[in-house]
Protein backbone atom coordinates (compact mmCIF):
# COMPACT_ATOMS: atom_id res chain seq x y z
CA UNK A 1 0.00 0.00 0.00
CA UNK A 2 2.72 2.43 0.75
CA UNK A 3 4.17 1.93 -2.98
CA UNK A 4 1.22 2.63 -3.98
CA UNK A 5 0.39 5.69 -2.95
CA UNK A 6 4.34 6.46 -3.05
CA UNK A 7 4.13 5.90 -6.56
CA UNK A 8 1.00 8.03 -7.09
CA UNK A 9 2.62 11.43 -5.30
CA UNK A 10 5.53 11.24 -7.39
CA UNK A 11 3.55 10.66 -10.79
CA UNK A 12 1.35 13.56 -8.95
CA UNK A 13 4.03 15.45 -8.95
CA UNK A 14 5.14 14.90 -12.72
CA UNK A 15 2.28 15.44 -13.75
CA UNK A 16 1.90 18.56 -12.02
CA UNK A 17 4.44 19.97 -13.55
CA UNK A 18 2.96 18.59 -17.26
CA UNK A 19 -0.15 20.37 -16.35
CA UNK A 20 1.08 23.70 -15.53
CA UNK A 21 3.30 23.38 -18.39
CA UNK A 22 0.77 23.38 -21.17
CA UNK A 23 -2.50 20.77 -20.80
CA UNK A 24 -3.99 23.71 -18.55
CA UNK A 25 -5.13 25.68 -21.74
CA UNK A 26 -5.95 22.52 -23.59
CA UNK A 27 -8.30 21.17 -20.78
CA UNK A 28 -10.23 24.28 -19.74
CA UNK A 29 -10.85 25.18 -23.70
CA UNK A 30 -12.99 21.48 -24.19
CA UNK A 31 -15.98 22.12 -26.33
CA UNK A 32 -17.64 19.06 -24.22
CA UNK A 33 -20.57 20.01 -22.03
CA UNK A 34 -18.95 17.97 -18.84
CA UNK A 35 -16.78 19.98 -16.66
CA UNK A 36 -12.51 19.95 -16.46
CA UNK A 37 -11.59 18.07 -13.73
CA UNK A 38 -9.68 20.47 -11.19
CA UNK A 39 -7.52 20.57 -7.99
CA UNK A 40 -6.36 17.47 -6.52
CA UNK A 41 -8.63 15.21 -8.80
CA UNK A 42 -6.81 16.94 -12.04
CA UNK A 43 -3.46 15.60 -10.64
CA UNK A 44 -4.50 11.99 -9.30
CA UNK A 45 -6.72 11.61 -12.58
CA UNK A 46 -3.61 12.72 -15.06
CA UNK A 47 -1.15 10.24 -12.77
CA UNK A 48 -3.63 7.39 -13.42
CA UNK A 49 -3.91 7.84 -17.15
CA UNK A 50 -0.36 8.35 -18.10
CA UNK A 51 0.78 5.47 -15.87
CA UNK A 52 -2.02 3.55 -18.26
CA UNK A 53 -0.83 4.80 -21.40
CA UNK A 54 3.13 4.96 -20.32
CA UNK A 55 3.38 8.72 -21.13
CA UNK A 56 1.98 11.21 -23.38
CA UNK A 57 0.78 14.83 -22.42
CA UNK A 58 -3.05 15.36 -20.77
CA UNK A 59 -4.89 17.03 -23.23
CA UNK A 60 -8.16 17.27 -22.01
CA UNK A 61 -10.10 16.00 -19.17
CA UNK A 62 -13.60 15.55 -18.07
CA UNK A 63 -15.58 15.03 -14.61
CA UNK A 64 -19.18 13.15 -15.29
CA UNK A 65 -18.59 11.70 -18.57
CA UNK A 66 -21.02 8.98 -20.11
CA UNK A 67 -18.90 5.86 -19.89
CA UNK A 68 -16.91 6.81 -16.92
CA UNK A 69 -16.25 9.20 -13.81
CA UNK A 70 -13.69 10.48 -15.33
CA UNK A 71 -12.36 11.09 -18.75
CA UNK A 72 -8.34 11.95 -19.17
CA UNK A 73 -7.55 12.19 -22.92
CA UNK A 74 -3.77 11.65 -23.63
CA UNK A 75 -2.26 12.71 -26.56
CA UNK A 76 1.24 10.44 -27.45
CA UNK A 77 4.27 11.65 -28.98
CA UNK A 78 2.93 10.11 -32.38
CA UNK A 79 -0.16 12.33 -32.22
CA UNK A 80 -2.18 9.16 -31.59
CA UNK A 81 -5.02 10.31 -28.63
CA UNK A 82 -6.01 7.43 -25.73
CA UNK A 83 -9.43 8.37 -24.12
CA UNK A 84 -8.44 6.53 -20.87
CA UNK A 85 -11.94 6.06 -18.52
CA UNK A 86 -11.49 6.23 -14.30
CA UNK A 87 -14.05 5.51 -12.00
CA UNK A 88 -14.35 7.96 -8.37
CA UNK A 89 -11.07 5.86 -6.83
CA UNK A 90 -9.02 7.05 -10.38
CA UNK A 91 -8.93 2.90 -11.01
CA UNK A 92 -8.70 2.60 -14.90
CA UNK A 93 -11.79 1.03 -16.02
CA UNK A 94 -11.52 1.72 -20.28
CA UNK A 95 -9.68 3.04 -22.72
CA UNK A 96 -9.48 3.05 -26.26
CA UNK A 97 -7.69 5.48 -29.38
CA UNK A 98 -9.46 8.34 -30.70
CA UNK A 99 -9.99 7.93 -33.83
CA UNK A 100 -12.48 9.88 -34.74
CA UNK A 101 -12.25 11.93 -38.39
CA UNK A 102 -15.70 13.86 -38.02
CA UNK A 103 -15.57 17.21 -39.44
CA UNK A 104 -18.15 18.42 -37.57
Amino acid sequence: MVINRTKVLLAGGLVAVGVVAGASAAIASSDDAEPPITGDALVEASAAALDHTGGGTVTETEVGDVESYYEVEVTMDDGRQIDVQLDEQFNVVDAEVDDEDDAD
